[in-house]
């Protein structure tokens, strides 16, 4: 989602306001927490260790906030020809207000689409999940983020490199058709030099027209590989590099994988800083401006119109994050404080809740969850529409 205003419809203000204002627990909107009052008497740990600056903050869900989209609806979309929906993690409302996402070709996180040439590529009516659009065949290894800008263009990140060093490590822009218009990073080889990109994981265009590319999602273990990045890079509009910011650490501006990228109504990035289980604000310019703990282990952020704010998190077990749950926190972008809960909805046998890693909102207020690898197994993923009440 972008700054100016799309066809869509944003969530009323009135229902905003009803959630600022109604949220159970200690919190107003006059007595919002800042980042050192939610931390205070934290130490940071040194570099490497398991901690995190959010380690702390109690989570939210805990106080019985609102659900206001009650409804689940798995299996929401299908797929060209009737096939079956591998893994999927990202989602996004194009300009005309319909759905966009993408499929790995039927398989997971080890080069789907580089054996399996599909459309990976894909739009559904938002009102009847009918299919739009599909294209991409042949063109990624691993789809990650997706981005649909003012004008309809379809941004996609390819985090995964094939065998051949021929595919992946690429953002790749798309005409609302699907014919390819740019390309970053060198194709199938990671690096992190001004040309290259080390598995990428989101991108996002400002109103005018620079691209913002979250990369490095090999960053959030304790012990990330050699060469691998945390840090955000921005380009011009013509894909012509300006700068980059960020290292792989847990103190202000440095990233443990980089997940997501939104923007709210006054041009501020937000980063959803998974491993760190919290969102990092910027500038367009890279400058550090704040941090919100309370919205989880995030992998997926949405900004809507009016800067409600919804952060889904599909990785919370006990063995990362205890004390905390799947699910979607929705608060306002102007404030470290979260408002109503979609809890994640049961699958199978699992002891934990399913979440997506990937979320957009459309202008009905409807949710839309892109499921998997770690919220449904690779063979079972897909769109989940949750429904506004």
């Amino acid at each position: 989602m972008s700054l100016s205003d799309r066809s869509k419809r944003p969530v009323p203000f009135g229902l905003a306001l009803t959630l600022l204002l109604g949220c159970a627990g200690a919190y107003t909107v006059g007595s919002t927490p800042s980042p050192t009052a939610i931390s205070s008497g934290f130490m940071l740990p040194p570099s490497g260790t398991t901690g995190t600056p959010a380690d702390d903050v109690t989570d939210p869900a805990l106080r019985n906030l609102p659900n206001p989209n009650p409804t689940v609806i798995t299996h929401w979309a299908v797929l060209p020809d009737g096939r079956v929906w591998g893994s999927t993690a990202g989602a996004d409302i194009g300009p005309d207000g319909h759905v966009w996402a993408y499929d790995r070709c039927g398989g997971g996180l080890d080069g789907g689409c580089d054996r399996n040439l599909v459309d990976p590529i894909v739009k559904y009516d938002k009102d009847t999940g009918e299919l739009l659009a599909s294209f991409g065949r042949g063109l990624f290894v691993t789809p990650h983020g997706i981005h649909v800008d003012d004008d309809g263009n379809v941004w996609v990140t390819d985090f995964a490199g094939n065998e051949a060093r021929t595919k992946g490590h690429q953002v790749i822009k798309f005409s609302p058709e699907g014919e390819v218009l740019m390309r970053l990073g060198e194709a199938g080889v990671p690096g992190s030099g001004p040309g290259q990109l080390n598995q990428p994981n989101d991108v996002i265009t400002a109103p005018n027209g620079d691209i913002f590319v979250a990369d490095g999602h090999s960053g959030q273990g304790q012990n990330p590989a050699p060469g691998s990045t945390g840090r955000i890079l921005k380009y011009t509009a013509d894909g012509e590099f300006i700068k980059e910011w960020g290292e792989i650490g847990i103190g202000p501006g440095e990233f443990r994988t980089p997940h997501a990228l939104e923007f709210d109504s006054r041009g501020r990035l937000f980063v959803a800083d998974r491993g760190n289980h919290r969102i990092q604000i910027f500038d367009q310019d890279g400058n550090y401006l704040d941090s919100y703990y309370q919205f989880s282990r995030i992998s997926g952020l949405f900004i809507t119109d009016d800067d409600m704010l919804y952060a889904i998190d599909s990785e919370t077990r006990d063995t990362n994050h205890p004390g905390w749950s799947t699910g979607i926190r929705i608060g306002s972008a102007n404030a470290d404080v979260v408002t109503a809960f979609i809890p994640g909805h049961a699958y199978q046998d699992r002891p934990w809740n399913t979440a997506g890693e990937g979320i957009a909102v459309d202008g009905d207020g409807n949710v839309y969850a892109a499921e998997g690898p770690g919220s449904r197994p690779a063979v079972d993923g897909g769109l989940t529409k949750y429904v506004r009440q």
